[in-house]
């Protein structure tokens, strides 16, 4: 189990870097992100909620800088840096960041492409150039029990597919990560069919809260946090979060994700975060929150109710 440190605790100068960031991420050259590959739950939607938690707002990602529209504090910057699921690496959460330290994140291209009329394919530059970031904090949920409160910096995906103009006949969002056994030794396991690939309905795509990050703490993104771009939708289970994205594709089919093709039974397409429904192996009704001792409870779609669970009525 990991336990953090108080001397972990990030510093004053670290935390309020992030504004500066935001101001110049236009000219950054990117660092890296990565948080998913959480194992998934069954192929159930969420039970609808009537809201959010007592206390939350109606703006997804509203908050005072230092906490969630929920009042719940920022993980530390070691922790989330030093605590990540990313199989392409390894297994192991606290061994990611030193695997990872010799990714190339540049020169990075995004191939947009599928049942679009205006395909793409966009240099990780242009892309911060062209959409404006923001500072999203959102709750991320791993399907293992645990969670984090983490301030991302991005744009929201719906930008991009608007820009893209999806055709009729599109109805789903494939995402595919990066293919390079030889910067990613855990792409070399047999258990699973790489590259990595995860997928959303259009609908949930295009809602406000799917955010394409390039940036944690006000920082570029590191490579064991799936840098340069990363997806980050915060009402699922984290293995739906897709790291070092390089493709996008509209379809018109369901998409097979990685962890679909490893065990069906316990990873599904919606993974929406349920604390009623448990996952084959465990309870999905309490979460550890990284740097707390206690358990707490789990909210339906992470607490996000509010902004998606009309998505799935019906």
């Amino acid at each position: 189990m990991y336990k953090l440190p108080a001397s972990e605790i990030t510093p004053e100068h670290l935390f309020r870097s992030r504004r500066q960031f935001m101001r110049n991420a236009g000219a950054l050259a990117l660092g890296s992100l990565a948080l998913a590959a959480c194992g998934g739950t069954s192929d159930q939607p969420a039970a609808s909620a009537g809201g959010t938690a007592a206390g939350a707002t109606a703006v997804p990602g509203a908050t005072n800088g230092q906490t969630d529209e929920l009042g719940d504090a920022l993980t530390p910057y070691d922790a989330v840096t030093g605590y990540n699921n990313y199989y392409e690496f390894t297994t192991d959460k606290e061994g990611v960041a030193a695997l990872a330290q010799n990714f190339k994140t540049t020169p990075w291209t995004l191939e947009v492409g599928g049942l679009v009329n205006k395909p793409q394919k966009i240099a990780i530059e242009d892309l911060l150039k062209r959409y404006p970031q923001e500072e999203r904090i959102y709750r991320h949920r791993c399907v293992e029990g645990w969670s984090m409160v983490i301030p991302w910096t991005g744009f929201a995906l719906n930008k991009l597919l608007k820009d893209v103009e999806p055709t009729a006949q599109a109805k789903y969002v494939r995402f595919q990560s990066v293919m390079r056994p030889e910067e990613m030794p855990g792409q070399s396991s047999v258990w699973y069919t790489w590259p990595y690939v995860e997928g959303l309905r259009l609908d949930e795509a295009m809602n406000d809260l799917a955010l394409m990050v390039t940036g944690v703490y006000g920082k570029p993104a590191l490579p064991q946090n799936g840098a340069p771009l990363r997806l980050s939708v915060p009402w699922k289970y984290g293995f739906k979060s897709i790291k070092s994205i390089v493709k996008i594709d509209l379809v018109d089919e369901q998409p097979t994700s990685l962890w679909m093709n490893a065990a069906s039974n316990e990873y599904g397409f919606y993974a929406n975060v349920n604390p009623d429904v448990p996952h084959p192996r465990w309870s999905q009704s309490t979460e550890r929150r990284i740097g707390e001792l206690s358990r707490r409870k789990t909210l339906p779609f992470n607490g996000y109710a509010e902004q998606v669970a009309k998505l799935y009525d019906g």
